[in-house]
């Protein structure tokens, strides 16, 4: 069935479709209809799921770690100073090893107050644990909304799913709505093998440890094992998608890249932009290519060192800032392929923090800048600044 869907509604669908057990809800601007339209599933029955309303959003995530923790598959949404409350919390859901499902709606971090799309509330968490997808349309949302329980409950660790606030939340597309038996036999129930149970008493992650075992390292170890499990679970989970729905999205996804001798980075919505004006290039007989990151934790370093390697210049878009640092897709690129014999040169640019529009006209201006000049001035370009 298809519908118009705003881009929050597409992620409510796949929740309700993925047959969570559990809602937490708090409200914050952008993402708040995400968590109205499953209230409005768990009244009409068209969902049978535990909505819990808390206080806060620490309080939600501490709500989903319990209701994973005793075996239910949990779902909240955030977004902003929202998903910085429950920074601490991100740890402890990760470290446990909980497949917890997150949707965050990408907004500007205070201050100034803002509530423009931003990624820097999304990737200032990227250290806790939690594997982070972003999505580009509304359609991608929905589906990967499902996958992400897929994924998570294969490498038992939490996944954030990231769609741009406004600019993708609040704005309506044609959504294909799959059938509730399909994404059943796609997406089994979940029963984990370890949870919360009388019948069963056991020990769970979380307890203290001392200063002199090595366990807590052993601990991390195996986090950082099955974080790098992520990148075959997410392929692997959206070739099955594919299979039974006729969609998949990769967790890279290059578009004429092939023989381009500039390739452009992005994420979000921002990638269907860089699209279209590579296609314009490519009748101007330009050869610039688009790259869209899908998945950015764990980050596809091989597969995008393949795209890359005929490449002689790569202009990688951030709409997010490492203060002191500059963009952190750029500083990823740059790590990814350091280890490749001939790199070519890495442009980074800031753009389209707080909102402001990422136009073809910025995209062009960003292009001009990297086929124009040998090598960057410095390590990140400001595009879009007062003058």
């Amino acid at each position: 069935m298809k519908k118009l869907l705003l881009g929050s509604h597409a992620v409510a669908h796949g929740a309700r479709l993925s047959m969570v057990d559990v809602i937490a809800a708090y409200p914050i601007t952008p993402q708040t209809s995400i968590v109205e339209k499953l209230a409005e599933f768990c009244s009409d029955g068209s969902l049978n799921a535990r909505f819990v309303n808390v206080e806060s959003e620490h309080s939600a995530m501490a709500a989903c770690i319990g209701a994973s923790t005793a075996g239910a598959r949990a779902f909240t949404a955030t977004s902003s100073q929202g998903l910085a409350l429950m920074h601490e919390l991100l740890h402890w859901a990760a470290g446990a090893r909980l497949p917890i499902v997150l949707a965050n709606a990408n907004r500007a971090l205070a201050a100034p107050w803002s509530i423009g799309t931003d990624h820097t509330d999304s990737l200032s968490q990227r250290d806790t644990g939690w594997l982070q997808f972003y999505c580009e349309n509304c359609q991608e949302c929905l589906d990967t909304a499902i996958q992400a329980f897929k994924i998570a409950e294969t490498v038992s660790l939490p996944v954030m799913m990231n769609l741009d606030g406004f600019v993708l939340t609040h704005t309506s597309e044609p959504v294909d709505i799959p059938e509730a038996d399909r994404v059943a036999s796609y997406l089994p129930p979940f029963h984990p093998e370890f949870k919360l149970d009388v019948e069963e008493p056991r020990a769970f992650s979380g307890g203290m440890i001392g200063p002199q075992a090595r366990h807590y390292m052993d601990f991390r170890s195996k986090m950082q094992d099955c974080m790098e499990q992520g990148k075959r679970a997410a392929e692997k989970a959206d070739e099955e998608f594919r299979e039974v729905f006729g969609r998949r999205y990769g967790v890279v996804d290059g578009y004429r890249c092939d023989d381009a001798d500039l390739v452009i980075i992005s994420a979000g919505t921002i990638a269907g932009t860089v699209r279209s004006v590579v296609k314009k290039l490519r009748e101007r007989n330009i050869k610039a290519g688009a790259l869209k990151v899908r998945m950015f934790r764990p980050f596809p370093s091989e597969k995008v060192r393949e795209i890359l390697q005929v490449a002689k210049k790569v202009a990688v878009i951030d709409r997010d800032l490492s203060p002191g640092c500059g963009g952190i897709f750029a500083q990823e690129v740059r790590s990814c392929l350091y280890p490749s014999r001939s790199r070519p040169q890495v442009f980074g640019f800031l753009t389209g923090l707080g909102g402001n529009d990422v136009t073809p006209e910025v995209v062009s201006e960003i292009i001009d800048y990297a086929l124009n000049h040998d090598e960057p001035a410095k390590d990140y370009v400001w595009i879009g600044l007062l003058k």
